[in-house]
């Protein structure tokens, strides 16, 4: 499994990340330890989770399951440092968490905490902030994006309380990088931009959405990781699941994303399943599983990337997994960007 430094840290992440966001209700606390195992066998040492996981649905009730699942898989194998821990705070929500109070500095101090005790540990490597208060445009927002409302004061001043809290918790040892999620190029170079003017710590990375069906990261966002070394963080690399092939023809297998959420947090339009296809044949025609083919695009990006997968099961992480050494040609690579122009953005 390829290394790469995790933006200008000194931290060293695979190029594949194990997310958790099912685990404690799609998915059990055995299997999930059973997971965490598999994935640190191929290579992995990379784990992403959030203090609002599990999803699907996500309830009050089951916040910060899967930080104490994953903390007490740590308590249990005492494999601490041969793993790169991610989590996130919860930016202003329907009521999940903090009854949907977002973050400010006196919050991210007492979030910290509460996820070093789930995760049964003293330190998380990457502390990320899970979406901006001010608003953002992904989750099929970018259709109807109106950021005229925003105050660009209000903002800096935020980012600044921000980074002051989180250059506390970096000196204290409490966290060592730190990250946004579901952000703008211009969210991010104002982020690093204030860090670096008062001599705070820099955002090493952003975790966005970016699959073969979701492409937005592939302009301003790719030349803002480039000139400013931020690593990406793609979630839904499978484009939760549609890239497997599974819901073609209208299936639904049962206990399955789209049979709990019907329409894929807006993923499933008309045009949805006949441009997965055109991917799902692409791959049949250069006689490799879509789910590897899917996976082994992210490494071909002109940017840094570790692509956050899940599994809701071993059964899945298996097939996943089997994919780890699968290279594309770069006959392949240029069908996929001509099939790229040809049906973009299908939702």
């Amino acid at each position: 499994m390829k290394q790469i430094p995790l933006g200008r840290t000194d931290i060293m992440v695979s190029d594949w990340c194990l997310g958790t966001m099912t685990y404690g209700n799609q998915t059990p606390e055995d299997d999930a330890h059973k997971q965490i195992d598999m994935a640190l066998d191929a290579g992995i040492n990379f784990l992403d989770t959030a203090e609002m996981y599990p999803v699907n649905p996500i309830r009050a009730e089951t916040v910060g399951l899967s930080e104490r699942i994953v903390g007490n898989w740590l308590a249990k194998t005492a494999r601490r440092d041969e793993v790169v821990i991610a989590t996130k705070v919860s930016g202003n929500n329907p009521g999940w968490v903090r009854e949907g109070r977002g973050y400010d500095g006196a919050v991210i101090r007492e979030a910290v905490e509460t996820s070093l005790k789930r995760l049964q540990t003293d330190v998380i490597d990457l502390y990320q902030m899970h979406w901006p208060v001010r608003g953002s445009y992904m989750f099929r927002q970018n259709w109807t994006y109106d950021p005229s409302g925003q105050n660009r004061q209000e903002t800096l001043d935020h980012m600044m309380d921000v980074l002051e809290a989180l250059g506390e918790c970096v000196k204290a040892g409490k966290i060592r990088a730190i990250g946004m999620s579901n952000e703008s190029a211009w969210g991010m170079t104002k982020w690093i931009d204030q860090a670096e003017s008062a001599g705070l710590p820099r955002m090493a990375s952003v975790q966005n959405e970016y699959s073969l069906l979701c492409r937005l990261y592939d302009t301003d966002m790719a030349e803002m990781a480039v000139n400013e070394d931020v690593t990406l963080l793609s979630f839904s690399p499978l484009a939760c699941g549609l890239l497997t092939g599974k819901y073609q023809g209208g299936a639904v297998p049962e206990g399955s994303r789209m049979s709990i959420n019907a329409e894929m947090g807006g993923r499933m339009t008309d045009r949805t399943l006949p441009v997965t296809q055109v991917y799902l044949d692409l791959a049949a025609a250069h006689g490799l599983d879509p789910v590897h083919m899917a996976m082994a695009w992210q490494g071909t990006r002109p940017f840094p990337v570790s692509a956050i997968f899940g599994a809701t099961t071993a059964q899945q992480l298996e097939r996943i997994l089997a994919g780890v050494d699968v290279a594309l040609s770069n006959e392949l690579v240029s069908a996929i960007d001509e099939a790229n122009r040809t049906h973009p953005m299908p939702y």
